[in-house]
Parts: C-alpha cells; sequence; structure tokens
C-alpha cells in the first residue's frame, strides 16, 4: 500500500504552485493596470499644476506648484483681447447645432437606407462609405473657395460665419454616423414595422412612436460624437474663421502659444482645464446610454 504522506505531498505541493502563480498574475495585472492610469491621468495632473502655476513658465514647471494661486484664471477672463468666455459660447453654439443638425439628419437618412428598398440604394451606401474615406484636408482648398462663393448670395454661410463652419462640420460627419446608425436600425426587427403597417400606421408613426424610443442609445453616440469632434476642431475653423470674435475655443487658446509659448504656458493651461469641463459633463450625463449605444447595435437581433 502506498503511504498517505507520500501522496499529500505532491498535492500541497501543487496548490502551493498555483497560488504562486496567481500571486504573480495578480502583480502583473495591478503593475499594467497601475502603469496604464499613470499614462492616461499624467498630462491630467500635469495640465493642472501648471494651471494653478502663477510663473505660466514652461521652465520653472514642477508636478506640485510651490505657490499655487488663481493668477493664470484671473488673466484668462480679463484679458480684453482674448475674449475667453466668447470662445466658449462660439464653440458650445456650434458643436450644439451640429450635433443637433446631424441626429436630425442622420436618423431619418439611417431609417431610409435600413427600411426602404429603391434603386440605386447599395451604390449611394458605397459612394457615402467611399466619401467618408478621404480625409477633409484634401478638400481644404475646395471648401475655402466654396465657403467664399456662397457667401455671396447668403452672407450667413460664407467665409469668417459660424453658419459656414457648420455646413462643412455636418458634410464631414454624415458618412460616418448614417453607418453608424444604419446598423443599428439594421437591429430593430422588422416585425414591428409590419405590425404597425397591418394597423395602418404611416412610416412617420413607425419612425416616430415606434422605432425612434428604441434607438435613443445611438442617438445619444451620434450626437456626444458630433458634438465631441466639431468642439475639438482646430484646422478647419483656423482656416475658415478670420475675426477674434468668431473664434471657436481651440482657435482662439492657440493665441495664447503661437507668439509667446513659455509666457503664456499657465494661463493656456487654465483655458484648456476650464474647456474640459463641457465635454465632461456631457460624458458624464449620457455615459448609459453611450455604453448601450455602442454594444446593442454590434450584433443584428
Amino acid at each position: 500500500m502506498s503511504d498517505p504522506a507520500r501522496v499529500k505531498k505532491p498535492e500541497t505541493e501543487i496548490k502551493g504552485s498555483l497560488s504562486k502563480q496567481r500571486k504573480t498574475q495578480l502583480i502583473m495585472r495591478y503593475t499594467a493596470a497601475g502603469i496604464a492610469l499613470i499614462f492616461a491621468l499624467f498630462p491630467i495632473i500635469w495640465i493642472i499644476s501648471a494651471a494653478f502655476n502663477p510663473s505660466s513658465s514652461m521652465a520653472t514647471q514642477s508636478l506640485i506648484p510651490t505657490h499655487a494661486s488663481l493668477f493664470n484664471f484671473q488673466e484668462l477672463f480679463n484679458n480684453p483681447l482674448h475674449p475667453f468666455l466668447k470662445w466658449i459660447w462660439n464653440s458650445v453654439k456650434v458643436a450644439g447645432i451640429t450635433s443637433i443638425l446631424a441626429v436630425i439628419i442622420t436618423s431619418f437618412t439611417a431609417f431610409a437606407f435600413s427600411r426602404f428598398r429603391f434603386k440605386g440604394r447599395r451604390a449611394l451606401l458605397l459612394t457615402i462609405l467611399l466619401i467618408n474615406v478621404f480625409p477633409a484636408m484634401l478638400a481644404m482648398v475646395a471648401l475655402f473657395l466654396m465657403l467664399r462663393q456662397i457667401g455671396e448670395y447668403f452672407p450667413a454661410f460664407g467665409l469668417n460665419t459660424h453658419g459656414g463652419l457648420i455646413l462643412v462640420y455636418l458634410g464631414m460627419q454624415m458618412g460616418i454616423n448614417i453607418w453608424l446608425m444604419k446598423g443599428f436600425f439594421d437591429s430593430v426587427p422588422r416585425d414591428i414595422d409590419e405590425s404597425a403597417m397591418v394597423d395602418g400606421a404611416t412610416h412617420w408613426q413607425i419612425f416616430w412612436y415606434l422605432i425612434f424610443p428604441l434607438v435613443r442609445p445611438i442617438l445619444a453616440v451620434v450626437a456626444i460624437l458630433g458634438f465631441v469632434s466639431a468642439f475639438n476642431e482646430f484646422i478647419i475653423a483656423n482656416i475658415l474663421l478670420r475675426s477674434t470674435e468668431n473664434y471657436t475655443l481651440m482657435v482662439g487658446m492657440y493665441l495664447f502659444i503661437s507668439d509667446s509659448f513659455a509666457q503664456d504656458w499657465g494661463v493656456f493651461a487654465a483655458g484648456a482645464l476650464i474647456g474640459a469641463v463641457p465635454i465632461a459633463v456631457l460624458y458624464i450625463t449620457l455615459q448609459d446610454q453611450i455604453v448601450g449605444g455602442l454594444t446593442s447595435g454590434a450584433v443584428k437581433g
């Protein structure tokens, strides 16, 4: 007969090796998570530190300012040549209108592509996809000339106007948003449409009363993506907007670092910190809708 002590010894050794492996894996996971957390939070901490550093210089910047103050925020709001609050309002206005129009136009278009069958439907979808592949930077000269011509007949949509900038942003967002929303509409069962049509409902009633409540998550995703992209865009706004009063936040903030980078770094950091508040509030408010909108339409139901 075998000795029980000899049988138990390998079992304890196996359990000990497994516990060591688990500890090693746990340590590696925590280490990787810590490195990723530091990598993600370091720029934010550095911006916060620079915003409260009264020296306003990168040469004397430290992670923890020795003499923290609100000097940079006072300079930001009291500078008559740089209307910071006006820039924030311009960005919120342009991004908000762009987001609302993008949701309305995209939802109607995606519903038509998802539910209706018409000649040229597939070709139009492919055309929208191909147009979206080319970066907007390739069309900058054409956009500049088009807005200049449009401004001669419709001044509210020409150069140096928020209306013209909104038109350009809408054109940039239509392609990807139509495909994103169409995939979500395809996940809604067609039995809902057929049952409603049997009861005599029109296409508008089907869309507004039945489909629209089910696709609110993807509408929130399109809205926030459109708002964030328009709010953070710099290159196109810098080319199309010519007067300081019409600048968006990103273009206006560039003035703080374009001439004297070291002297205005603290003011720039303070403006960047305040400018991030609308985006953070929007994400926090719509976080549940964003997660649902990005995941629910991934699989066709």
